[in-house]
Order: structure tokens, then C-alpha cells, then sequence
């Protein structure tokens, strides 16, 4: 199974109506997978599943499986699913929801990766990858590498850290096929709630950039279509099993930097205001990719640049329709 030989391969993407998650299912369909979901059910509209990023592509999904990842009732949901490939992107993702809430945190993060790696004990899968975070290694000074401490700054971080550990532990001691993802910081069309997209829909509004601290801050941010590769890279090659991977573009850019780009790149009347830092927020996050180069061969082929080019130009049209 190759990265892009995906026809017929029954797969399972929970989380998948997220940013990265439908990405991921939408490109999967387009491979020819037989794909199913796992989301969260909702009530809205008298249904137990009402898609917000995937309504373009229900019709094409094999099968929706619903309910709570965190719930000990996710085990059966994914056996009787009996997929060969699972992507685990479920997630707490929203680091500022982790200070007021880091029990549900944990609980979504933790636990119910746990309960995806016990359901595919009981199956004959050939692949888990599991989604970790670039939010696991904290304050770092150099660009990270996979020997990095792991030194998570917020309960986020620390429900990531563990997730990410027991993934490790679940191969090495039950010998379970299993693909530890690490993405930097990703953006593009779709996501809603972290600094690019927010800062993006500000600027088509000419209202303020709200930059916390100084500004000096800085991140490794991926297009969204070159970790969609990543994914793919890791759901498929046997180089993958046993592994922890980091990918990034290997540069980052300050979040001063970003805000100035965008205003730029939008044509927009918005400006800079500087506010308080963020509680538990890391200086710097860079990510080593050699690791990746050197296992698949990937490197990431959208620069900052062009891809805050084309979020703008995906959120200019978006905004245009509603």
C-alpha cells in the first residue's frame, strides 16, 4: 500500500469533520477509499450528524459511525466498523479550552485514544496512526528533532504528551501496527479557530489584528495540503510502525510577522494592536523534519507565503457566499 494507492482500502478517519480530518477524508474518497467516519453526534436538524466540513462529500462516505470517542462504548462502534487503516485526529484541540476544562481535555485525548488502540486490538487492522502534537515538546530554543524532551506547557500539551506515549507503549508491547503523526503548526481552508484563519477573517474585515505579546513569538506553520501527504505517508509505508514523526516546514515565522503578511497579502485596512501574552504560550516552536526527508522523502513544498496566499484567497470566496 503506497501513499497513493488507496482504492478500495476500508478506512476509518475519526474526528474527520474537523479541519485536518475532513482534508484528510476528502483526499482519501478521491483515492478510492472506502471510507467511514467516526464524528460526534449532534442533534441538530432532528439528525444525529450534521456535517459542517464535510457536506460535499456525505453521500461519498461508506459509513458514519457517531458518538463520543472519550465514552468506553467507542470500542464496540469501532470494532463493528472493522476497518484496515485507522487515522485518529478526535480531539480536544483548542489549547485554551485545556485551562478550564483539562478533565474533558484529558478525557477526549487520553482516554479515547486509548479506546481506539484497545478496539483495534480485537481487529485485523493493518495500520493506526495516531495524531499527536508539536505542543508535546514545549519551550525550545532549537528547531526539534524527534530525541527532543518532551515538556508540554499547558494540560493540553500534557494530554497530547501521554496520548502520544501510550502509542508507543501499545507497539512495543502488543505489537500493534501503529504510526505516531507529530504535526507543526497547520493552517488552511477550513480551520476556524487558531491565529491564521482568525487573523485572516479579521483582516477581510479591516478590524484589528489582536497580537498577543510582543509578537516575537514564532511557529513552524504547514499547509494543509502538504501534511494531508504527511498522513498519507504514515497510513501507508512500513517505515512508519514503531515510529514517532515530526513534520514541519523546518522555518518559522513570527506571529508579528504572520499578522503583517496577511494585512499585506489581503489588502486590508486592519492593524497591529498588542495585548497580554497567553497563558502557558511557547516562545518557539520549529520543527526539525529530517527524520521525514530521510524515512519518505517529504518535505514540505508550500511556503508561508504562498499559503497564506491561497487561505485568503479560499476565505475571500467562502465569506463571499455566505
Amino acid at each position: 500500500m503506497e501513499a497513493n494507492n488507496w482504492n478500495k482500502v476500508r478506512v476509518l478517519v475519526t474526528g474527520a469533520d474537523g479541519f485536518i480530518g475532513s482534508h484528510l477524508t476528502e483526499k482519501l474518497i478521491g483515492l478510492g477509499a472506502d471510507v467511514s467516519i467516526f464524528v460526534k453526534e449532534n442533534s441538530a436538524a432532528g439528525s444525529k450528524f450534521t456535517a459542517v466540513n464535510l457536506k460535499e462529500f456525505v453521500d461519498k462516505i461508506a459509513h458514519v459511525v457517531t458518538g463520543d470517542i472519550a465514552s468506553f462504548d467507542s470500542i464496540r462502534l469501532i470494532k463493528e466498523n472493522d476497518p484496515e487503516v485507522i487515522f485518529h485526529l478526535a480531539a480536544e484541540a483548542y489549547v485554551p479550552k485545556s485551562f478550564t476544562q483539562p478533565l474533558l481535555v484529558k478525557q477526549v485525548n487520553l482516554d479515547g485514544t486509548l479506546h481506539v488502540l484497545h478496539a483495534a486490538m480485537g481487529l485485523n487492522v493493518k495500520r493506526i496512526v495516531c495524531t499527536s502534537s508539536s505542543e508535546i515538546f514545549g519551550n525550545s530554543k532549537i528547531a526539534i528533532n524527534e530525541d527532543h524532551p518532551l515538556n508540554p506547557t499547558s494540560p493540553y500539551g500534557a494530554s497530547k504528551a501521554a496520548a502520544d506515549r501510550f502509542c508507543f507503549s501499545y507497539w512495543n508491547t502488543y505489537g500493534l501496527p501503529i504510526a505516531i503523526i507529530r504535526p507543526f503548526n497547520t493552517y488552511g481552508p477550513r480551520h476556524t479557530y487558531d491565529v491564521i484563519p482568525k487573523f485572516i477573517s479579521l483582516a477581510l474585515r479591516n478590524e484589528p489584528l489582536n497580537v498577543h505579546g510582543d509578537g516575537s513569538q514564532t511557529r513552524d506553520f504547514t499547509y494543509v495540503d502538504d501534511m494531508i501527504e504527511a498522513f498519507l505517508l504514515m497510513g501507508s509505508r512500513k517505515e512508519a510502525i514503531g515510529q514517532a514523526v515530526n513534520f514541519g516546514t523546518g522555518k518559522d515565522v513570527s506571529i508579528r510577522e504572520v499578522a503583517e503578511k496577511i494585512i499585506n497579502y489581503s489588502n486590508s485596512k486592519s492593524r497591529i494592536e498588542y495585548i497580554e501574552k497567553r497563558t502557558s504560550e511557547v516562545q518557539k516552536l520549529l520543527c526539525d523534519p529530517s527524520k521525514a526527508k530521510r524515512l519518505f522523502s517529504w518535505e514540505a513544498k508550500v511556503s508561508i507565503d504562498e499559503g497564506l496566499r491561497k487561505n485568503i484567497k479560499w476565505e475571500t470566496g467562502n465569506t463571499s457566499k455566505s
